[in-house]
Protein backbone atom coordinates (compact mmCIF):
# COMPACT_ATOMS: atom_id res chain seq x y z
CA UNK A 1 0.00 0.00 0.00
CA UNK A 2 2.85 2.17 0.85
CA UNK A 3 6.17 2.96 -1.57
CA UNK A 4 9.65 4.49 -1.25
CA UNK A 5 10.14 6.40 -4.13
CA UNK A 6 13.40 8.48 -3.45
CA UNK A 7 16.08 9.46 -0.30
CA UNK A 8 18.42 12.02 0.48
CA UNK A 9 21.09 13.40 2.89
CA UNK A 10 19.36 16.11 4.92
CA UNK A 11 22.47 17.69 7.02
CA UNK A 12 20.36 19.22 10.17
CA UNK A 13 21.96 20.66 13.25
CA UNK A 14 21.57 17.95 15.10
CA UNK A 15 23.77 16.25 12.52
CA UNK A 16 23.08 14.41 9.02
CA UNK A 17 19.80 12.53 7.97
CA UNK A 18 18.21 10.74 5.12
CA UNK A 19 15.10 11.96 4.44
CA UNK A 20 12.67 9.22 2.40
CA UNK A 21 9.61 9.94 0.55
CA UNK A 22 7.16 7.54 0.41
CA UNK A 23 4.05 7.16 -1.86
CA UNK A 24 0.44 5.29 -0.81
CA UNK A 25 -2.30 4.60 -3.22
CA UNK A 26 -5.22 4.56 -0.45
CA UNK A 27 -5.52 7.80 -0.02
CA UNK A 28 -2.48 9.46 -2.20
CA UNK A 29 -0.61 11.37 0.81
CA UNK A 30 2.84 11.55 0.74
CA UNK A 31 4.43 10.36 4.21
CA UNK A 32 8.18 10.70 5.45
CA UNK A 33 10.59 8.86 7.57
CA UNK A 34 13.49 10.46 8.23
CA UNK A 35 16.75 8.23 9.72
CA UNK A 36 20.08 8.15 11.04
CA UNK A 37 22.23 5.30 11.06
CA UNK A 38 21.22 1.57 10.19
CA UNK A 39 17.61 1.27 11.48
CA UNK A 40 17.47 -2.26 9.82
CA UNK A 41 16.44 -4.49 13.06
CA UNK A 42 15.50 -4.49 16.97
CA UNK A 43 15.38 -1.76 19.16
CA UNK A 44 15.23 1.25 17.40
CA UNK A 45 14.75 4.82 18.88
CA UNK A 46 11.18 5.43 16.87
CA UNK A 47 9.17 9.28 16.94
CA UNK A 48 5.44 8.90 14.69
CA UNK A 49 5.04 12.57 14.40
CA UNK A 50 2.03 13.90 12.82
CA UNK A 51 2.58 16.85 10.41
CA UNK A 52 1.91 20.59 12.18
CA UNK A 53 2.69 23.43 10.34
CA UNK A 54 1.88 26.23 13.19
CA UNK A 55 4.10 24.20 15.69
CA UNK A 56 6.88 22.76 12.93
CA UNK A 57 7.51 26.07 11.14
CA UNK A 58 6.25 28.30 12.48
CA UNK A 59 7.19 27.85 16.18
CA UNK A 60 3.67 27.82 17.80
CA UNK A 61 3.75 27.49 21.81
CA UNK A 62 -0.51 26.77 21.59
CA UNK A 63 0.87 22.98 21.23
CA UNK A 64 4.02 21.16 21.92
CA UNK A 65 4.17 19.59 18.84
CA UNK A 66 7.30 21.30 17.33
CA UNK A 67 9.55 20.78 20.07
CA UNK A 68 8.54 17.01 20.36
CA UNK A 69 10.15 16.82 16.78
CA UNK A 70 13.23 18.33 17.53
CA UNK A 71 13.68 16.62 20.70
CA UNK A 72 13.55 13.41 19.28
CA UNK A 73 15.95 14.24 16.35
CA UNK A 74 17.96 15.45 18.94
CA UNK A 75 17.35 11.65 20.86
CA UNK A 76 18.12 10.41 17.82
CA UNK A 77 21.29 11.88 17.07
CA UNK A 78 22.51 11.31 20.64
CA UNK A 79 21.89 7.62 19.60
CA UNK A 80 23.22 7.40 16.69
CA UNK A 81 20.45 5.25 15.10
CA UNK A 82 16.91 6.64 14.91
CA UNK A 83 13.58 7.41 12.52
CA UNK A 84 11.28 10.17 12.85
CA UNK A 85 8.15 8.80 10.75
CA UNK A 86 6.10 12.18 9.33
CA UNK A 87 2.87 11.16 8.53
CA UNK A 88 0.94 14.38 6.49
CA UNK A 89 -2.38 14.56 9.15
CA UNK A 90 -2.29 17.41 10.20
CA UNK A 91 -4.49 18.64 13.48
CA UNK A 92 -5.00 15.30 14.21
CA UNK A 93 -6.28 14.68 10.99
CA UNK A 94 -8.73 17.29 10.32
CA UNK A 95 -6.48 19.21 8.27
CA UNK A 96 -5.04 22.88 8.82
CA UNK A 97 -8.08 24.73 7.79
CA UNK A 98 -10.15 22.95 10.38
CA UNK A 99 -7.62 22.72 12.75
CA UNK A 100 -7.82 26.63 12.56
CA UNK A 101 -11.13 26.91 13.08
CA UNK A 102 -10.53 24.70 15.87
CA UNK A 103 -8.16 27.05 17.63
CA UNK A 104 -10.50 30.00 17.31
CA UNK A 105 -13.28 27.60 19.43
CA UNK A 106 -10.23 27.35 21.97
CA UNK A 107 -9.74 30.58 22.32
CA UNK A 108 -13.67 30.58 23.36
CA UNK A 109 -13.37 28.22 25.76
CA UNK A 110 -13.37 24.82 24.34
CA UNK A 111 -11.08 22.57 24.77
CA UNK A 112 -8.94 20.86 22.53
CA UNK A 113 -10.85 18.08 22.58
CA UNK A 114 -14.51 20.02 22.44
CA UNK A 115 -13.62 22.06 19.84
CA UNK A 116 -13.08 18.98 17.30
CA UNK A 117 -16.12 17.63 18.43
CA UNK A 118 -17.57 21.28 17.59
CA UNK A 119 -16.83 21.07 14.07
CA UNK A 120 -18.34 17.76 13.25
CA UNK A 121 -15.05 16.13 13.95
CA UNK A 122 -13.52 13.10 16.27
CA UNK A 123 -11.06 13.87 18.90
CA UNK A 124 -8.23 12.03 17.50
CA UNK A 125 -8.82 11.11 13.19
CA UNK A 126 -5.33 9.97 12.87
CA UNK A 127 -4.36 6.66 11.39
CA UNK A 128 -1.31 4.65 11.49
CA UNK A 129 -1.34 1.91 9.24
CA UNK A 130 1.05 4.07 6.99
CA UNK A 131 3.60 3.99 9.67
CA UNK A 132 3.15 0.44 10.20
CA UNK A 133 4.16 0.16 6.64
CA UNK A 134 7.40 2.10 6.77
CA UNK A 135 8.76 0.40 9.70
CA UNK A 136 8.50 -2.10 7.85
CA UNK A 137 9.85 -1.14 4.51
CA UNK A 138 13.09 -0.19 6.59
CA UNK A 139 12.98 -3.30 8.40
CA UNK A 140 12.67 -2.06 11.75
CA UNK A 141 11.03 -4.89 13.76
CA UNK A 142 10.81 -3.48 17.19
CA UNK A 143 10.93 -0.14 18.31
CA UNK A 144 11.09 2.32 21.36
CA UNK A 145 8.80 4.88 20.81
CA UNK A 146 9.16 8.26 21.91
CA UNK A 147 5.68 9.77 22.39
CA UNK A 148 2.88 10.12 25.64
CA UNK A 149 0.35 8.82 23.71
CA UNK A 150 -0.87 5.79 24.63
CA UNK A 151 -3.15 5.28 21.88
CA UNK A 152 -0.41 5.94 19.38
CA UNK A 153 1.56 2.61 21.15
CA UNK A 154 -1.85 0.62 21.32
CA UNK A 155 -2.27 1.46 17.20
CA UNK A 156 0.52 0.45 16.28
CA UNK A 157 0.77 -2.62 18.27
CA UNK A 158 -2.23 -3.72 16.67
CA UNK A 159 -0.81 -3.37 13.41
CA UNK A 160 2.10 -5.41 14.30
CA UNK A 161 4.33 -3.36 15.33
CA UNK A 162 6.60 -4.63 18.72
CA UNK A 163 6.83 -1.51 21.23
CA UNK A 164 9.43 -2.56 23.14
CA UNK A 165 9.19 0.68 25.74
CA UNK A 166 8.24 3.85 25.89
CA UNK A 167 10.55 6.83 25.68
CA UNK A 168 8.39 10.04 27.54
CA UNK A 169 9.10 13.46 25.58
CA UNK A 170 8.89 16.47 28.39
CA UNK A 171 6.94 19.57 26.45
CA UNK A 172 7.70 23.35 27.64
CA UNK A 173 4.55 24.18 29.44
CA UNK A 174 3.58 28.07 28.65
CA UNK A 175 0.24 30.06 29.26
CA UNK A 176 -0.80 29.44 25.68
CA UNK A 177 -0.56 25.57 25.87
CA UNK A 178 -1.21 24.61 29.72
CA UNK A 179 -4.75 23.84 28.49
CA UNK A 180 -3.91 22.03 25.56
CA UNK A 181 -1.49 19.53 27.48
CA UNK A 182 -4.23 19.00 30.51
CA UNK A 183 -7.12 18.33 28.36
CA UNK A 184 -4.74 15.83 26.59
CA UNK A 185 -4.14 14.51 29.96
CA UNK A 186 -7.42 14.38 31.39
CA UNK A 187 -9.35 13.35 28.19
CA UNK A 188 -7.15 11.79 25.72
CA UNK A 189 -4.85 9.60 28.57
CA UNK A 190 -1.85 11.88 27.87
CA UNK A 191 1.08 10.68 30.02
CA UNK A 192 2.26 14.05 31.30
CA UNK A 193 2.33 15.98 34.85
CA UNK A 194 0.73 19.60 34.22
CA UNK A 195 0.87 21.72 37.17
CA UNK A 196 -2.63 22.37 38.62
CA UNK A 197 -4.59 25.64 37.87
CA UNK A 198 -6.39 27.31 40.75
CA UNK A 199 -10.52 26.57 40.27
CA UNK A 200 -12.65 29.64 40.42
CA UNK A 201 -15.33 28.84 42.76
CA UNK A 202 -18.87 27.69 41.66
CA UNK A 203 -20.57 30.96 42.55
CA UNK A 204 -18.56 33.49 41.09
CA UNK A 205 -16.33 34.57 38.29
CA UNK A 206 -13.94 37.48 38.50
CA UNK A 207 -14.93 38.17 42.26
CA UNK A 208 -18.78 38.68 40.83
CA UNK A 209 -21.81 36.79 41.43
CA UNK A 210 -23.25 34.59 38.57
CA UNK A 211 -26.67 35.79 37.70
CA UNK A 212 -27.94 32.44 38.77
CA UNK A 213 -26.50 31.95 42.57
CA UNK A 214 -29.20 32.95 44.14
CA UNK A 215 -31.36 30.00 42.25
CA UNK A 216 -28.36 27.42 42.44
CA UNK A 217 -28.01 28.03 46.31
CA UNK A 218 -32.07 27.57 46.68
CA UNK A 219 -31.81 24.44 45.32
CA UNK A 220 -29.39 22.96 47.06
CA UNK A 221 -31.24 23.79 50.06
CA UNK A 222 -34.37 22.10 48.80
CA UNK A 223 -32.63 19.25 48.07
CA UNK A 224 -31.86 18.45 51.10
CA UNK A 225 -35.46 17.67 52.53
CA UNK A 226 -37.00 16.89 49.34
CA UNK A 227 -36.28 13.29 49.89
CA UNK A 228 -38.18 12.68 52.85
CA UNK A 229 -40.94 14.33 51.35
CA UNK A 230 -41.32 12.45 47.78
CA UNK A 231 -39.64 9.34 48.52
CA UNK A 232 -37.43 9.99 45.50
CA UNK A 233 -34.66 12.42 44.96
CA UNK A 234 -35.19 16.34 43.67
CA UNK A 235 -34.59 15.99 39.74
CA UNK A 236 -33.15 18.85 37.42
CA UNK A 237 -33.45 18.48 33.92
CA UNK A 238 -30.94 20.53 32.11
CA UNK A 239 -30.05 20.66 27.90
CA UNK A 240 -28.24 23.32 25.77
CA UNK A 241 -30.15 23.52 22.70
CA UNK A 242 -30.31 25.69 18.97
CA UNK A 243 -32.59 28.52 18.16
CA UNK A 244 -34.74 26.14 16.39
CA UNK A 245 -35.07 23.85 18.95
CA UNK A 246 -31.78 21.14 17.97
CA UNK A 247 -29.59 19.37 20.38
CA UNK A 248 -28.03 17.32 18.26
CA UNK A 249 -27.29 17.28 14.40
CA UNK A 250 -26.80 14.00 13.84
CA UNK A 251 -27.52 10.92 16.30
CA UNK A 252 -24.70 9.47 17.99
CA UNK A 253 -22.57 12.61 17.62
CA UNK A 254 -22.32 14.92 20.08
CA UNK A 255 -22.57 18.31 19.22
CA UNK A 256 -21.17 21.23 21.39
CA UNK A 257 -23.97 24.29 21.41
CA UNK A 258 -23.26 26.38 24.51
CA UNK A 259 -20.22 28.94 25.19
CA UNK A 260 -17.48 28.56 27.52
CA UNK A 261 -19.76 30.67 30.39
CA UNK A 262 -22.79 28.54 29.81
CA UNK A 263 -20.33 25.30 30.58
CA UNK A 264 -18.80 27.02 33.89
CA UNK A 265 -22.70 26.68 35.28
CA UNK A 266 -23.42 23.46 34.05
CA UNK A 267 -20.14 22.33 36.04
CA UNK A 268 -21.67 24.55 38.59
CA UNK A 269 -24.85 22.63 38.47
CA UNK A 270 -23.10 19.32 38.49
CA UNK A 271 -21.73 20.15 41.65
CA UNK A 272 -24.79 21.05 43.57
CA UNK A 273 -26.31 17.87 42.33
CA UNK A 274 -25.10 14.37 44.62
CA UNK A 275 -25.87 12.28 40.83
CA UNK A 276 -25.84 13.28 36.75
CA UNK A 277 -28.00 10.99 34.69
CA UNK A 278 -27.66 10.08 31.47
CA UNK A 279 -28.54 7.48 28.55
CA UNK A 280 -26.39 4.82 27.06
CA UNK A 281 -26.40 6.94 24.41
CA UNK A 282 -24.95 9.74 25.70
CA UNK A 283 -22.20 7.49 26.71
CA UNK A 284 -21.24 5.74 23.63
CA UNK A 285 -21.53 8.72 21.89
CA UNK A 286 -19.29 10.86 23.42
CA UNK A 287 -17.72 9.38 26.25
CA UNK A 288 -17.94 11.76 28.59
CA UNK A 289 -16.37 12.58 32.15
CA UNK A 290 -19.43 14.34 34.08
CA UNK A 291 -17.15 16.12 36.12
CA UNK A 292 -16.92 19.53 37.69
CA UNK A 293 -13.40 20.72 36.02
CA UNK A 294 -14.29 24.25 35.63
CA UNK A 295 -15.28 24.96 39.46
CA UNK A 296 -14.93 24.18 42.54
CA UNK A 297 -16.75 21.30 44.49
CA UNK A 298 -16.84 17.05 44.11
CA UNK A 299 -18.47 15.94 40.58
CA UNK A 300 -21.44 13.83 40.63
CA UNK A 301 -22.23 10.42 40.78
CA UNK A 302 -22.74 9.05 37.33
CA UNK A 303 -25.95 7.19 37.03
CA UNK A 304 -26.34 5.62 33.43
CA UNK A 305 -29.88 4.22 31.57
CA UNK A 306 -28.52 1.29 30.17
CA UNK A 307 -31.18 -1.24 29.44
CA UNK A 308 -28.99 -4.05 27.73
CA UNK A 309 -25.84 -3.37 29.42
CA UNK A 310 -24.15 -2.25 27.02
CA UNK A 311 -21.76 0.20 28.87
CA UNK A 312 -17.98 -0.54 27.94
CA UNK A 313 -15.59 -1.13 31.02
CA UNK A 314 -13.91 1.87 29.20
CA UNK A 315 -16.03 4.41 29.82
CA UNK A 316 -14.68 7.47 31.68
CA UNK A 317 -17.74 7.99 33.74
CA UNK A 318 -16.89 4.79 35.34
CA UNK A 319 -13.82 6.29 37.18
CA UNK A 320 -15.48 8.52 39.59
CA UNK A 321 -13.92 7.50 42.72
CA UNK A 322 -17.41 6.87 44.32
CA UNK A 323 -18.36 4.04 41.58
CA UNK A 324 -21.04 4.89 38.90
CA UNK A 325 -24.11 3.24 39.13
CA UNK A 326 -25.83 1.63 36.07
CA UNK A 327 -30.00 0.90 35.78
CA UNK A 328 -30.74 -1.89 33.90
CA UNK A 329 -33.95 -4.40 33.28
CA UNK A 330 -31.30 -6.87 31.74
CA UNK A 331 -30.65 -10.33 33.55
CA UNK A 332 -27.62 -10.74 35.03
CA UNK A 333 -24.75 -12.18 33.41
CA UNK A 334 -20.89 -11.69 32.19
CA UNK A 335 -21.90 -8.09 31.50
CA UNK A 336 -23.02 -7.21 34.99
CA UNK A 337 -20.20 -9.09 36.73
CA UNK A 338 -17.43 -7.52 34.72
CA UNK A 339 -18.97 -3.97 35.48
CA UNK A 340 -19.46 -5.25 39.59
CA UNK A 341 -15.51 -5.98 39.00
CA UNK A 342 -14.87 -1.94 37.26
CA UNK A 343 -16.43 -0.65 41.05
CA UNK A 344 -19.89 0.08 39.40
CA UNK A 345 -23.43 -0.17 41.17
CA UNK A 346 -25.96 -2.37 38.74
CA UNK A 347 -29.49 -1.69 39.43
CA UNK A 348 -31.77 -4.06 38.02
CA UNK A 349 -35.07 -2.65 38.05
CA UNK A 350 -38.15 -3.29 36.19
CA UNK A 351 -38.72 -2.47 32.37
CA UNK A 352 -42.02 -1.23 30.81
CA UNK A 353 -42.99 -2.77 27.32
CA UNK A 354 -40.48 -1.69 25.12
CA UNK A 355 -37.82 -3.02 27.52
CA UNK A 356 -36.89 0.38 29.12
CA UNK A 357 -35.94 1.00 32.55
CA UNK A 358 -39.04 2.42 34.18
CA UNK A 359 -38.28 5.29 35.67
CA UNK A 360 -40.05 6.00 39.02
CA UNK A 361 -38.36 2.54 40.27
CA UNK A 362 -35.29 3.76 39.33
CA UNK A 363 -35.69 7.24 41.42
CA UNK A 364 -37.01 5.34 44.13
CA UNK A 365 -33.96 3.14 43.89
CA UNK A 366 -31.87 6.32 44.23
CA UNK A 367 -33.04 7.71 47.03
CA UNK A 368 -32.31 4.38 48.61
CA UNK A 369 -28.99 4.96 47.68
CA UNK A 370 -29.01 8.46 49.75
CA UNK A 371 -28.69 10.06 46.83
CA UNK A 372 -31.08 13.55 47.16
CA UNK A 373 -30.30 15.15 43.83
CA UNK A 374 -29.84 14.54 40.53
CA UNK A 375 -29.07 16.47 37.54
CA UNK A 376 -30.16 14.64 33.76
CA UNK A 377 -28.03 15.95 31.21
CA UNK A 378 -30.23 13.95 28.34
CA UNK A 379 -30.76 12.89 25.40
CA UNK A 380 -33.58 13.53 24.02
CA UNK A 381 -35.40 9.80 24.87
CA UNK A 382 -34.53 10.39 28.74
CA UNK A 383 -35.74 14.32 28.70
CA UNK A 384 -39.01 13.38 26.99
CA UNK A 385 -40.10 9.98 28.99
CA UNK A 386 -39.22 12.39 32.69
CA UNK A 387 -41.25 15.41 31.92
CA UNK A 388 -43.87 12.93 30.40
CA UNK A 389 -43.68 11.01 33.47
CA UNK A 390 -44.13 14.40 35.64
CA UNK A 391 -40.58 13.52 37.43
CA UNK A 392 -39.07 16.83 36.81
CA UNK A 393 -39.00 19.36 39.54
CA UNK A 394 -36.44 22.10 37.62
CA UNK A 395 -35.83 22.51 34.11
CA UNK A 396 -32.34 24.94 32.68
CA UNK A 397 -32.35 25.54 29.12
CA UNK A 398 -29.58 26.68 27.56
CA UNK A 399 -30.42 28.54 23.98
CA UNK A 400 -27.53 28.62 21.76
CA UNK A 401 -27.48 31.66 18.90
CA UNK A 402 -27.20 28.95 15.92
CA UNK A 403 -29.30 27.11 13.47
CA UNK A 404 -29.05 23.56 13.74
CA UNK A 405 -31.75 21.96 11.55
CA UNK A 406 -30.98 18.49 13.94
CA UNK A 407 -32.58 16.18 16.27
CA UNK A 408 -35.74 18.18 18.45
CA UNK A 409 -34.64 18.09 22.41
CA UNK A 410 -37.75 15.85 22.86
CA UNK A 411 -37.97 13.95 19.95
CA UNK A 412 -40.83 14.08 17.47
CA UNK A 413 -44.18 12.28 16.69
CA UNK A 414 -45.22 12.63 20.38
CA UNK A 415 -47.97 15.27 21.62
CA UNK A 416 -47.12 17.89 23.36
CA UNK A 417 -50.37 17.67 26.13
CA UNK A 418 -48.45 16.04 28.68
CA UNK A 419 -45.68 18.31 28.57
CA UNK A 420 -45.48 21.03 31.26
CA UNK A 421 -44.89 24.67 31.05
CA UNK A 422 -43.20 26.87 32.94
CA UNK A 423 -43.49 29.05 36.17
CA UNK A 424 -40.98 31.00 38.57
CA UNK A 425 -39.37 31.01 35.69
CA UNK A 426 -35.95 33.61 35.05
CA UNK A 427 -33.85 34.64 32.02
CA UNK A 428 -30.56 35.84 31.73
CA UNK A 429 -27.89 36.02 29.18
CA UNK A 430 -24.25 34.22 29.60
CA UNK A 431 -22.34 35.18 26.79
CA UNK A 432 -23.64 34.63 23.53
CA UNK A 433 -26.00 32.62 24.90
CA UNK A 434 -29.87 32.97 26.55
CA UNK A 435 -30.90 30.76 29.68
CA UNK A 436 -34.03 29.81 30.73
CA UNK A 437 -34.25 28.44 34.60
CA UNK A 438 -37.76 27.66 36.02
CA UNK A 439 -39.53 25.07 37.54
CA UNK A 440 -42.36 23.00 35.41
CA UNK A 441 -46.34 23.25 35.68
CA UNK A 442 -48.29 21.00 34.43
CA UNK A 443 -52.56 21.56 32.84
CA UNK A 444 -53.28 18.52 31.48
CA UNK A 445 -54.41 14.78 32.37
CA UNK A 446 -51.30 12.90 33.83
CA UNK A 447 -50.17 10.57 30.62
CA UNK A 448 -49.17 7.17 31.34
CA UNK A 449 -45.82 6.81 33.64
CA UNK A 450 -43.10 6.35 31.33
CA UNK A 451 -39.39 4.58 31.17
CA UNK A 452 -36.30 5.21 29.86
Amino acid sequence: MITRTTCARIPTEYGEFQLCHYHNVVDGKEHLALTMGDVAGDDVLTRVHSECFTGDVLGSKRCDCGEQLQQAMQAIAHEGRGVVIYLRQEGRGIGLENKLRAYNLQDEGYDTVDANLALGHQADEREYWAAAGILTDLGIRSVRLLTNNPAKMEHLTALGIVVLARVPVTPTINDDNIDYLAAKVSRMRHMLDIPDRPSAPSHAVNGGEFPYSARLENLRAQSLHFLAGHNRPLVTVTYAQSLDGSIAAVPGQPLRLSGPEAMVMTHALRAGHDAILVGIGTILADDPRLSTRLVQGSSPRPVILDSQLRTPLTARALDHPDGAIVATCAPTGPACQALAARGVTVLHLPGDETGRVALMPLLAALGAHGIRSVMVEGGATVLGALLRSRLVDRIIVTIAPRFVAGLPALGAGRPAADLPGLTNQTLFQLGDDIVIWGEPHWTAVPATVASA
